[in-house]
């Protein structure tokens, strides 16, 4: 890694340690670190090679939802919100006999994350399999969700008022939390 990159590094390892997202280790596991460059936002992402050990990882099979047949759910609906969940898959802690499989090498030394990372396999379908269960009763009336974004639909203000807040009563029983900035109405 260039100078500036491992400054950036020593940053990013240090805000996630004070989050409690990672720890230092000695796991028999690691995998390398690497940035890839963020698409939306510009700058930098971590990103864990996880591919050996998703090699050995039995994958989950719980269905991602197709686009088009959500769009589908949208007929009638006026008035629409996006709610983003903040740090979506560090919402999620990690079974402690798997937290050593997360283990990521880099210059500073190796650490593990104690929530779900971003590259492990299994992610994006426990993820789906969690949102749809927190949301079971809303889905195919007034929800949609795709991963962690949260797109709640009805025909009128009044109805989306009581929508929205059942919607987030929801993510405050299950200690969810949604970026602020991420709430779109239209």
């Amino acid at each position: 890694m260039a100078p500036d990159e491992l400054k950036e590094l020593k940053t990013l390892l240090q805000e996630q340690l004070d989050k409690g997202f990672i720890r230092p280790c000695s796991s028999p596991w690691g995998c390398p670190a690497l940035f890839v460059e963020k698409k939306d936002q510009g700058g930098k992402r971590l990103c864990v090679d996880y591919r050996p050990l998703n090699a050995f990882t039995v994958k989950n099979k719980y269905p991602l939802p197709h686009i088009d047949i959500l769009f589908d759910q949208l007929a009638g609906a006026r008035v629409f919100s996006k709610i983003d969940l903040r740090s979506g898959y560090y919402q999620i802690k990690i079974r402690e006999e798997d937290i050593p499989k997360t283990a990521f090498s880099t210059r500073y030394g190796l650490y593990e994350y104690l929530v779900m990372s971003f590259g492990l396999t299994n992610a994006p379908a426990f993820f789906m399999y969690m949102m749809n269960s927190v949301f079971m009763n809303e889905l195919d009336k007034f929800v949609v969700v795709f991963i962690d974004d949260i797109l709640v639909y009805s025909k009128d203000e009044k109805e989306h008022e009581e929508h929205l807040r059942t919607v987030l009563t929801r993510l405050r029983e299950h200690k969810l939390y949604a970026k602020l900035a991420s709430v779109h109405s239209g």
